[in-house]
């Protein structure tokens, strides 16, 4: 729909128009994968768990006695990990993953940030994992989860890129399609009322002060065109426990296949 059809529709028809945009924030896309990270999928065990209404596709990679939990981006799954994957059971690493709700191969229906979040908590507790390594909005759900369960220390965790604030997820919604405040205050409550929580309050650059991480890297492309690199920095500057590093030539999605970047994550994780 053309951006100058929702915003006449978002005068006329505002109901209609937040729940659009509602489902803008619910629904995710699959993406079709490649056919390496296919076959990367099919090496892996694997298995599924029921959570709340969704059968939720599990993966793990037999390696050696480290272990490691995969957190994919909102639309992404396990799969996008595939070079990552190859390279940390090389090092020694057993590796575990996971499509979220509505995402990859696991069921189909409306999702929210908080039942990624949910779930992110209780795989991490399933795996009994000390290290972590998140995609984009995975930086989100993971941060949350480890806020939500003040017991769970982590040793090591890396974010490749990673939003901050939700309300800036919100505003990215509403400049692509073309939404204006009044919509944009109604999504808002809607998402509040629905959810008990409280929107300007979901930072990553909060979470992370109260965490238990205790080693984090944060790896950004100067030149995200879909998470400015100030989001990831705003994170970096209140986490005492993160070091930052900037790169250039990866983009959001690419940054998942840049070997430089998958040996920066392999040095870290195993100094």
């Amino acid at each position: 729909m053309k951006k100058s059809l929702i915003r006449m529709a978002s005068l006329l028809f505002p109901k209609s128009v937040t729940s659009f945009a509602y489902n803008q924030l619910t629904n995710p896309q699959v993406r079709k994968l490649r056919d390496n990270e296919l076959a990367t999928l099919n090496q892996a065990d694997q298995s599924n768990i029921k959570f709340k209404s969704f059968d939720i596709q599990l993966y793990t990679w037999i390696g050696g006695a480290k272990s490691v939990l995969l957190i994919h981006g909102w639309e992404g799954q396990a799969g996008n990990f595939s070079d990552l994957i190859g390279i940390l059971l090389e090092n020694g690493y057993t590796v575990h993953a996971f499509d979220g709700p509505s995402h990859g191969f696991s069921s189909k229906g409306k999702t929210s940030l908080f039942e990624f979040t949910e779930l992110v908590g209780i795989l991490i507790k399933k795996y009994e994992v000390t290290n972590l390594i998140s995609h984009s909005f995975g930086g989100v759900a993971t941060t949350y989860a480890l806020y939500q369960n003040p017991n769970l220390t982590i040793d090591k965790y890396v974010l490749l890129t990673t939003p901050d604030k939700f309300i800036e997820r919100i505003d990215d919604v509403c400049n692509m399609v073309g939404i204006n405040d009044n919509i944009k205050q109604r999504l808002i409550e809607r998402l509040e009322n629905e959810t008990g929580q409280s929107v300007p309050d979901l930072n990553v650059s909060d979470f992370v002060k109260s965490i238990n991480v205790k080693q984090a890297l944060i790896i950004h492309d100067k030149n995200d065109k879909v998470i400015p690199i100030n989001r990831s920095l705003n994170v970096h500057n209140n986490w005492s426990q993160s070091e930052f590093k900037e790169i250039t030539g990866t983009g959001h999605f690419r940054i998942l296949r840049t070997v430089s970047v998958i040996n920066s994550t392999i040095e870290f994780l195993n100094k």
